[in-house]
């Protein structure tokens, strides 16, 4: 008998993730890109924005807050209100105009925020510990004020706010919603024992500073379905104040929470980690997410370097992702997929305009 040589999955073959088939193995991260100014609409820049890139196998929006409590930043869009969710609906309908599968991503700022944002609430966190980082408001760059530290009472408002986000979402017709736990924003928080030092059932051992995520991620995939929901986790990221150096608290905390709610059987959890391939707890949160034979793993290396198709390719390989999330050569490309496969140049990303306003570095990237 000859030897068998093994198929190496491509970047540029379907698969299904959750109720859908992808075209593709390429998704588009979460990218903060702030033009939705005060209102939190999104307007048809953003339509086109989505729609430009919709031939990613799966467009996942910019973070997107769902009360203005929450909100993280100015200009970032919202999904509270009925005229944001009109505009969402505009965007959904012009990525599916284009063959695209679209979900939202749905945050809460927790303590990255600032009562400029907020129509001068203070921010809400596990604990009232400032972040030690500055935050942008609508005027100016300022340091992040100490946030209010949230009562047990009202956990049950921030699972609602996140469940009826959610079911706007996809009244609005975009596709599923991803659930953002990461970067240091509030579900992280909760998470990590740097920024959560409460002594109440949210907090002290990981199986307590974990319940409010669960009870979110269990709140939306019982509202939508949990086959169109995702979960965005950065274990030891150590961003925006949010320090996780004790590994094996670390290791606890995420697999018990992949564990806890495996039974749902999510659509797929999206890990950034910058050892995405070599680290030992990636590759144990990768197996504890795929434990019930159902939910997808999506990786991708963090903010340091680009994800170009290289990395994506060896992302892949190492058989810990089934898909990679990309964000700058996505802003740059909106047809990165035809370029990566056909082996086409490259456009250039320009950092300048990632947060400004209006089209420039926006909408106006040429396609090949």
């Amino acid at each position: 008998m000859g030897f068998v040589v093994p198929h190496m999955t491509s970047l540029f073959e379907p698969f299904k993730i959750g109720r859908y088939t992808l075209n593709n193995r390429i998704t588009m991260a979460a990218l903060t890109r702030q033009r939705a100014g005060r209102s939190g609409v999104p307007v048809e820049m953003h339509a086109e924005y989505y729609a430009q890139r919709a031939s990613a196998g799966l467009v996942v929006t910019e973070g997107t807050f769902p009360a203005v409590s929450s909100r993280a930043f100015p200009g970032q869009a919202g999904v509270e209100t009925q005229e944001q969710q009109d505009g969402w609906t505009r965007v959904a309908r012009e990525v599916h105009e284009r063959g695209g599968l679209l979900f939202m991503q749905v945050m809460h700022g927790g303590r990255m925020s600032h009562p400029d944002l907020l129509e001068g609430q203070a921010p809400e966190a596990p604990s009232a510990i400032a972040s030690g980082t500055q935050v942008h408001t609508f005027d100016h760059k300022v340091d992040a004020a100490v946030p209010r530290a949230l009562e047990a009472e009202e956990m049950p408002r921030i699972v609602e706010e996140f469940r009826a986000a959610a079911r706007r979402a996809i009244d609005a017709g975009l596709d599923g919603v991803e659930i953002h736990g990461a970067n240091g924003y509030l579900l992280h928080e909760f998470l990590a024992p740097s920024s959560n030092q409460r002594t109440d059932e949210f907090g002290g051992s990981p199986e307590n500073r974990r319940r409010l995520p669960e009870m979110v991620i269990r709140s939306v995939a019982e509202e939508i379905g949990a086959d169109r929901v995702g979960l965005r986790l950065s274990p030891e990221h150590n961003i925006q104040g949010v320090l996780e150096n004790d590994s094996d608290d670390v290791l606890a905390t995420y697999r018990g929470l992949l564990e806890g709610i495996s039974d749902l059987k999510l659509a797929y959890v999206s890990l950034l980690h910058k050892d995405a391939i070599t680290s030992e707890l990636i590759g144990a949160l990768v197996e504890a997410a795929r434990s019930n034979g159902e939910t997808k793993v999506i990786l991708n290396t963090g903010f340091a370097t680009v994800t170009d198709k290289a990395e994506a390719e060896e992302l892949l390989a190492s058989g810990r992702a089934d898909a990679v999330a990309v964000g700058r050569e996505l802003i740059a490309n909106p047809d990165l997929v035809r370029r990566w496969e056909e082996g086409l140049a490259l456009n250039t990303p320009d950092p300048a305009t990632f947060y400004a306003s209006g089209p420039r570095g926006y909408t106006d990237y040429p396609s090949v």
